[in-house]
């Protein structure tokens, strides 16, 4: 009878050593298909390691030549894998994000496509990468977007609501400021919120001691020294000869372009828009196509560059090979409807707002959008369009929006059908600057490929070749059939 309250009374006071120790687990000896691992045992206990390498021809799957895994409750991690020489394992690449493999690696010849962070851009528009005989070509390098900010401005007094710290942020981006108990936001319009605009923050609130209301005779609950009133901001009025600390001077001036339907003037008010225009012979180039500046917290949004018109592309594919232009078929989104801004006016004295004023943002034929803002939404083109014109579009108090951007179509169509050296895989559509590799028929000891590139919509396949002769060198083109 005492050992069995003794029992009881150690399981009351020792349920935590207990819980531990049944929370544990001894692994197996991993199973490791064309390699060896050491020390070999039947059981490892957690926490325990194993070393492995792999045989000739063969090579584990994280990087170096060998590897090591631990037992961790009951299963090993990673888990030992010994993959081909010729496959790749995932690549690192900061700031961005790709679809990773089910096996945790990568056959040769297989592509992934990269996409940035927000805040981050593609260098050089490359956005893929190829698995080459064990190792990555070309990888994609995210690098900091010219649009993004850098950490918002410290308001005294005040924090960041409803945001976590970080140090960077995409362009469009809003953040709001909350004052402390006691103190009360001023200037910018008694706006708390700031937005990242072509790389710069629009200017903060101010949070300032709140007054103490007067109810004496003679005192007035609106503030102000000696109980005058004072003119609240965004009234519209300015005290006289003062001007306002958020209106902008003259406008920059662009080479080869003029001010449209506007007057010269030396001082201009906030949120006043003007568009330039580029002389003959000369088109609009950066801050997104947009040829629209905007007077933001005293300072003049980006502003575009003019740049001559060049030639326009012959069409012809390089070498005199085969060609398929794009367009054939069944494109690869569904056509939606589309829609323009709301206005044509050339009043350059709307001013911005909130979006709710625009009601729902228009659609945009092969496009979505994909951030909704107070003053903005920004739109992204669907797979196999690129957009043309501005990237965000904003609202004006009139209820109509800014200029909107366009989908045009950058893919090309390859009919495997229409080519008798192919196997038959349908209808294969391929972003502008891709590459493709499609299997040819079996007439060979060895498997066989087409490799194909789309460049400005045109499709240029080479003649089915093994994979080490595309490697080094496989001259030809594939033709259609008759």
């Amino acid at each position: 009878m005492c050992i069995r309250y003794l029992g009881l009374v150690l399981l009351i006071w020792c349920p935590g050593e207990l819980h531990a120790q049944s929370a544990t687990q001894s692994c197996s000896a991993p199973t490791l298909d064309g390699g060896k691992f050491s020390p070999k045992r039947e059981t490892y206990a957690n926490g325990v390691y194993v070393t492995y390498s792999c045989d000739l021809g063969r090579k584990p799957a994280v990087e170096g030549w060998w590897a090591r895994s631990t037992c961790q409750n009951g299963t090993w991690s990673p888990q030992p894998q010994c993959i081909l020489e010729e496959a790749c394992i995932p690549p690192e690449i900061p700031n961005a994000k790709y679809t990773e493999s089910p096996t945790g690696w990568y056959e040769d010849g297989q592509k992934i496509r990269i996409t940035c962070d927000e805040a981050y851009e593609l260098k050089n528009r490359d956005a893929t990468a190829l698995c080459t005989n064990g190792s990555w070509s070309s990888v994609p390098v995210c690098e900091r977007s010219v649009d993004a900010c850098g950490e918002p401005p410290q308001v005294l007094h005040a924090i960041i609501v409803d945001q976590r710290n970080q140090e960077l942020f995409a362009a469009d981006t809003e953040l709001q400021y909350e004052c402390e108990d006691g103190y009360t936001a001023e200037g910018a319009g008694n706006d708390k919120t700031i937005v990242c605009i072509a790389g710069a923050w629009t200017e903060g609130p101010t949070c300032s001691k709140a007054p103490t209301p007067s109810t004496g005779p003679g005192g007035s609950t609106e503030g102000g020294a000696g109980g005058e009133h004072t003119a609240s901001a965004g009234s519209g009025t300015q005290p006289a000869g003062g001007g306002s600390s958020l209106a902008c001077g003259e406008p920059p001036q662009v080479p080869h372009a003029v001010i449209v339907d506007h007057r010269y003037q030396e001082l201009f008010a906030a949120d006043t828009e003007l568009q330039y225009e580029c002389e003959d012979g000369y088109t609009a180039e950066g801050a997104g196509n947009d040829k629209t500046i905007a007077c933001i917290a005293g300072a003049w949004t980006k502003s575009p560059t003019c740049s001559r018109v060049t030639a326009g592309s012959s069409g012809m594919g390089p070498g005199g090979g085969d060609t398929t232009s794009a367009g054939s078929g069944t494109p690869p989104a569904g056509r939606g409807s589309s829609s323009s801004s709301g206005s044509n006016t050339t009043d350059t004295e709307r001013r911005l707002t909130t979006i709710g004023i625009c009601g729902t943002p228009p659609k945009i034929q092969d496009a979505e959008v994909v951030r909704t803002l107070r003053r903005s939404v920004k739109y992204q083109c669907n797979r196999y369009y690129k957009r043309l014109g501005p990237e965000s579009v904003r609202c004006y108090s009139d209820g109509t929006w800014s200029e909107l951007p366009t989908c045009e179509a950058s893919f090309c169509v390859v009919n495997t059908l229409e080519y008798p050296d192919l196997k038959p895989a349908g209808v294969k559509y391929i972003a502008d600057g891709e590459d493709v590799r499609l299997e040819c028929v079996d007439k060979w000891l060895f498997d066989n490929y087409s490799d194909g590139h789309c460049n400005n919509r045109i499709i240029h396949l080479s003649r089915c070749c093994t994979k080490a002769q595309l490697f080094l060198k496989c001259n030809g083109f594939l033709t259609k059939a008759n």
